[in-house]
């Protein structure tokens, strides 16, 4: 699968209806964007990476999504699982490290994560062994 462009109008629709999205936040300027494109795309276009969407947001063209999720380098890569991030880095990565991050991706268990959203959606602190106080 190739890689998508994403942008602040199919953003939000591409992380929540898809279980796995990288995102790629780059610039056409950045030096070290160029370098890490191949990679990126070599990574989409492999099948042990079949059903993951491979996003790839312009920060030239979409400033306020990247002003959303405040990226300050790049490239920053970010990674989404059910709808939730739970990895993001700035810098280009070698193919090795990528696809450690996607195996690291695939095989997290979202169930404590969505435990803790929800206990602290419902106003509760994450639950935690009490301090002793001396």
């Amino acid at each position: 699968m190739a890689t998508t462009e994403l942008t602040a109008q199919s953003f939000e629709k591409t992380v929540l209806d898809n279980d796995i999205v990288l995102v790629d936040f780059w610039a056409s300027w950045c030096g070290p964007c160029r370098q890490f494109a191949p990679v990126y795309d070599a990574a989409s276009q492999s099948g042990d990476n079949e059903g993951i969407v491979f996003g790839k947001v312009d920060t030239e063209a979409e400033q306020a999504l990247a002003s959303a999720a405040n990226i300050t380098s790049i490239p920053t890569l970010m990674a989404f699982k059910g709808g939730v991030l739970v990895f993001a880095q700035p810098g280009a990565l070698p193919q090795t490290a990528l696809q450690d991050v996607i195996e690291q991706v695939k095989n997290l268990d979202m169930a404590p994560i969505k435990e803790q959203m929800a206990a602290e959606a419902a106003g509760g602190a994450p639950a935690q062994a009490p301090s002793e106080q001396a």
